[in-house]
């Protein structure tokens, strides 16, 4: 078990911000930390940026371009990410289909990026649950669920099941299609294993499982690293799930978002900065 030091906090004065003087660690995919860390930044934060997931294509098409062959035959399209929405709908262009291909489903969202990246193709989602979890869509589905027919294209390995199981449960038949696939980087960006090294880093931030484990294994995988390297760092989890796993691979949590959403943990990092006491006033 790790044992949590406080870092020191920032001098504060009339005109700092909230998270002036603390270096924050944003590891998400690839390609997929800009908008979070422009959050942070407009609070002070200085941002290092770590992936520590690659996003790729699935090992095959096969499987989601015979369910596109035959969307005529689904009720609802589940998406639950941005890579699930992109994926699909490149695929969909790939077969000279656009957003028309879809007019007769109705399509539910897991979360406002998602959302958001929906209606970048044009297509209004016609359902989001109120709490940004996939759990929430269960609770909450508008249609009854007996015979309906779902597709759901989402990452080809290490997704949750209970999604699936809970809709399996309910009477209605699940077409689960790999869209893409998410690997764990190989390596740490030099910035990111110097400053861990040298422990400047005083937050790091996760916003999936997944990133938690890939995140654990790459700094693991460091010789040099002394043991105590996270000693000295607050963990930031945007929801529970993501919690969890900062308990099972990294010992602890110290800060967890009470929105699941990127805006929720940006408030939640400001919210333990501002409550640290000051070194000088």
């Amino acid at each position: 078990m790790l044992n949590y030091r406080q870092p020191s906090p920032p001098t504060v004065t009339l005109t700092t911000l909230p998270l002036t003087g603390l270096t924050i660690l944003v590891t998400r995919s690839a390609g997929q930390s800009s908008d979070f860390t422009r959050l942070l930044q407009v609070q002070g934060a200085t941002v290092l940026e770590m992936p520590a997931l690659e996003i790729t294509p699935p090992s095959s098409w096969a499987e989601l371009d015979g369910a596109i062959a035959r969307l005529s035959d689904f009720h609802w399209l589940i998406l639950t990410s941005t890579n699930g929405v992109d994926y699909f709908f490149q695929r969909l262009a790939t077969h000279h289909l656009d957003q028309a291909a879809t007019t007769h489903l109705k399509i539910a969202v897991v979360g406002k990026k998602t959302a958001h990246q929906l209606q970048a193709n044009g297509i209004p989602p016609d359902f989001i649950p109120p709490e940004f979890v996939a759990d929430s869509l269960i609770q909450h589905f508008p249609d009854p669920l007996e015979q309906c027919q779902i597709l759901f294209p989402r990452v080809e390995t290490g997704g949750r099941e209970a999604l699936v199981q809970a809709f399996s449960a309910a009477g209605a038949t699940v077409t689960e299609v790999p869209a893409y696939q998410s690997g764990c980087c190989k390596n740490l960006t030099a910035d990111v294993a110097q400053a861990l090294h040298q422990q400047q880093i005083q937050v790091i931030t996760f916003a999936s499982s997944k990133t938690v484990r890939c995140f654990q294994h790459l700094v693991s995988t460091q010789a040099d690293f002394p043991d105590a390297v996270l000693d000295t760092v607050c963990i930031a989890s945007i929801g529970p799930q993501t919690s969890d796993a900062c308990r099972t691979y990294l010992g602890r949590v110290d800060i967890e978002a009470s929105e699941f959403t990127l805006e929720g943990l940006t408030t939640a990092i400001v919210q333990w900065a501002t409550s640290l006491p000051p070194i000088h006033k």
